[in-house]
């Protein structure tokens, strides 16, 4: 039977890195791998993590099965840092559970909202890459609009089209901040829009909130979810703690569901915990326990937030260099001054992008998509003299 199987092309950004890893010149660039990296080309373990590992060593005194539903200790403490501290279960309307990374609760949401009844979803484009594998894999049907605009702003024309031509009981799957790849966010104001809409068009929101704290600020982060939850009766909303806490490789995410009332609340959560037993059974329980002992320490979670805000910071000036080199060649660099995380995306041809990696050992997705983590004080001004020499 085997051999029915047709091959698949190798994935793209794992092309990319082995690439990298392959070029000797000691000068290359590395912006395709979606790791945050210090200026000296590091990505380490946070000290908190170091810290609540080691008290996780001292005092975890069993390996026991936790069931589908996994720490809910870890779940519940990151509540009132994405949904606000007073009352962030708004009455008993939201809970949730744990899932294998950000990835891990995105499949979960949609599978969820499939079992609900969702037999559509909208999406803005550029995304990332895997929505569209993950709504594809499930067997809905994808619908998209614009979301990039001109002048490094979202196209809110596109998405207000596509709200008007969505119909009760599709869903829309929006990206809480940090937009993955783009770096283009939706304002305050925007957000106060779409709200609104959705719950006027009995709209099923699909959020995905995996880069919280790398943007503007936790709370500044969190400020579309929570609108559109003020709004909305219900909604799905995925979480990833692999950016914000470091633990990429340790896949540690939460998937919330947010119901019109605890009744619901409970049989949608049921139908969760069948969901992930048929698909992972549990998720991996070290990163959850870690981010859960970090949470319930005053200290650790200062220590936390201070590690984030370094690394938020960092990126700020990365883009604010970006942004004052203004024009490099045919690209304007300004508009990467405003968007946030750690994507944006030039608009380079494939011949440029193989020039610059071929040439000039600068690697980049296909798709122009930088990490700008990857841009150091070191080395941010050769990449923006060969973007100029590239695109000139």
């Amino acid at each position: 039977m085997l051999s029915n199987l047709e091959q698949q092309p190798a994935d793209a950004l794992l092309a990319l890195i082995k690439l990298y890893a392959a070029d000797s010149r000691g000068d290359k660039i590395d912006l395709g791998v979606g790791v945050y990296r210090t200026d000296d080309g590091g990505t380490p373990v946070f000290g908190a993590i170091k810290a609540a590992e080691k008290k996780l060593l001292e005092t975890q005194d069993s390996k026991a099965y936790l069931g589908p539903e996994g720490d809910m200790g870890f779940v519940h403490a990151l509540m009132p840092f994405i949904f606000g501290k007073q009352d962030p279960s708004k009455g008993g309307r939201i809970d949730g559970m744990q899932a294998p990374g950000g990835t891990g609760a995105v499949r979960l949401a949609v599978a969820l909202a499939k079992k609900a009844g969702v037999k559509r979803v909208w999406m803005g484009t550029p995304s990332w890459p895997n929505h569209a594998q993950i709504l594809a894999d499930l067997g809905l049907e994808l619908k998209t609009f614009v979301h990039a605009g001109k002048a490094g702003l979202a196209d809110m024309d596109s998405l207000r089209t596509a709200l008007n031509l969505a119909e009760p009981g599709d869903a829309v799957l929006l990206h809480g901040c940090c937009h993955n790849p783009t770096g283009i966010d939706y304002t305050p104001a925007q957000w106060d829009e779409i709200a609104p809409l959705l719950a006027e068009k009995k709209i099923l929101p699909l959020l995905d909130l995996a880069y919280q704290g790398l943007g503007e600020g936790m709370e500044e982060d969190a400020y579309g979810v929570r609108r559109v939850l003020a709004e909305v009766p219900e909604a799905l909303i995925a979480y990833s703690c692999d950016k914000n806490f470091g633990l990429y490789r340790d896949r540690v995410g939460a998937l919330y569901v947010m119901a019109q009332d605890a009744d619901t609340l409970g049989r949608a959560l049921s139908n969760g915990h069948s969901l992930a037993r048929a698909a992972w059974s549990m998720p991996p329980d070290h990163g959850g326990a870690a981010v859960r002992l970090i949470l319930e320490d005053a200290d650790l979670t200062a220590m936390w937030l201070a590690e984030l805000d370094t690394m938020r910071t960092r990126m700020r000036q990365v883009r604010a260099r970006l942004a004052q080199a203004g024009q490099a060649g045919a690209v304007d660099l300004k508009p990467l001054g405003s968007q946030n995380g750690l994507f944006s995306i030039l608009p380079l041809n494939a011949d440029q992008i193989l020039a610059l990696r071929n040439d000039c050992g600068i690697y980049m997705a296909g798709s122009g998509r930088i990490n700008v983590a990857g841009l150091t004080m070191g080395n941010i001004d050769k990449f923006i003299a060969d973007v100029a020499k590239v695109s000139a």
